[in-house]
């Protein structure tokens, strides 16, 4: 079988640079894949391990320790909690809790205790979960992402946010932290069952191979479309082998 292929000039030069774009695009999101499932097992991995002290997981970095479980000791500044604005399930919605701890050495954390329905969202209305004296608190470590440039502002006067916006809160309540990190508090029990803590979810979608197929399958169909047009034209050609030869 004898192949000849004539190729047109300027067509190859539109079609060559394409596909190159898409073998290069699947190629990235495999090694997305690939950088998402070691994210995935890394986060496991912290979430089930056994609580740390919180010096020790500041001590490896804020990157190594996010979803580890930490423990600390302190008081809460409970005249300074701020709440954020969250959907639960079915879309009902919530407000996360968020209370300064401030421990032993003047060190100051932010701890997100959990959620309450909106009729609970003021102190005044769960005063038996307000916490006084020394508390020891065991929760997961997180790095909050920043607002969003649609994110709407804070209700400064009730106090409510509509992000964990850290360095925002902070500035509203005249705090200093220690770490620009939230501790989001284990499902211990609270007196009077608000807030309700042990609200981590660890969904972190990985539809990367769906999109790595998707542009693989794409530059498959181009060079199809390239062949059969030329093909179509002539310049493709199947033919036996002259001379005998197979």
């Amino acid at each position: 079988m004898m192949i000849r292929f004539r190729p047109l000039m300027g067509f190859t030069l539109l079609i060559v640079p394409l596909f190159v774009i898409l073998v290069g695009l699947g190629i990235w999101q495999v090694e997305r894949m690939h950088w998402k499932l070691g994210l995935i097992a890394e986060m496991t991995r912290n979430m089930h391990g056994a609580p740390i002290a919180i010096d020790q997981a500041l001590a490896a970095g804020v990157s190594a320790a996010q979803y580890r479980h930490v423990s600390l000791t302190g008081h809460f500044l409970n005249a300074e909690e701020s709440y954020v604005f969250a959907t639960g399930p079915h879309g009902v919605p919530i407000y996360h809790v968020l209370t300064p701890l401030v421990t032993d050495d003047g060190r100051t954390f932010l701890i997100d205790r959990g959620i309450v329905p909106p009729a609970l969202r003021g102190a005044s209305a769960r005063p038996k979960g307000e916490l006084t004296g020394e508390q020891r608190v065991t929760g997961v470590l997180r790095t909050p992402d920043p607002p969003g440039p649609f994110t709407p502002a804070p209700d400064l006067a009730r106090k409510i946010w509509y992000a964990r916006d850290l360095r925002g809160i902070a500035t509203a309540q005249h705090l200093r932290l220690a770490s620009a990190v939230v501790i989001e508090a284990d499902a211990t029990p609270n007196p009077g069952g608000w807030p309700r803590g042990g609200q981590t979810l660890v969904n972190l979608p990985n539809d990367h191979l769906q999109y790595a197929l998707t542009w693989f399958l794409l530059a498959a169909a181009l060079l199809f479309v390239y062949f059969t047009y030329h093909r179509a034209r002539g310049r493709l050609t199947l033919g036996a082998a002259r001379d005998g030869s197979p």
